[in-house]
């Protein structure tokens, strides 16, 4: 078996999220990221990105409760799961992790919500969910 279904890019991902009814987002950054950078919108899909972080904020430790909050939302082991973070390492960790939990289709948003770093050392100008033009909202 394979560590995890692969990385996919931020448009990918919206395709399989708007052509399948069971596929879910699942956000792993921490809540200062989500306040103060945004999330993806999924409200015209008729769906919600879960927030459920990788690591805890402040002391970035690894979040005991990870695997256990992903179960809770009840999504069916053989549904794709999308996992995104900054910039695509903790997604991925997370994807393995839940691969490893036995969900089948654990997919790793590889240039996340706000994309690789540009020339100038910034984000959010390169690639990423934001600069594909998905859907996001300020929290």
């Amino acid at each position: 078996m394979r560590d995890y279904a692969g990385d996919i890019p931020p448009t990918k991902a919206w395709e399989i999220l708007t052509n399948d009814r069971r596929a879910a987002l699942i956000d792993v950054r921490t809540v200062p990221e989500w306040n103060f950078v945004g999330v993806p919108d999924l409200s015209g899909l008729n769906k919600n990105v879960a927030l459920i972080s990788w690591q805890n904020f402040p002391d970035m430790a690894r979040n005991d409760e990870f695997e256990t909050a992903v179960e809770a939302l009840g999504v069916a082991k053989d549904s794709p799961l999308l996992f995104l973070c900054r910039s695509g390492a903790r997604s991925r960790a997370a994807a393995i992790a839940m691969t490893a939990r036995g969900y089948k289709a654990c997919y790793n948003v590889a240039e996340g919500f706000e994309g690789d770093v540009d020339a100038a050392h910034h984000r959010g100008s390169k690639n990423g969910w934001k600069v594909a033009g998905l859907p996001w909202v300020q929290r």
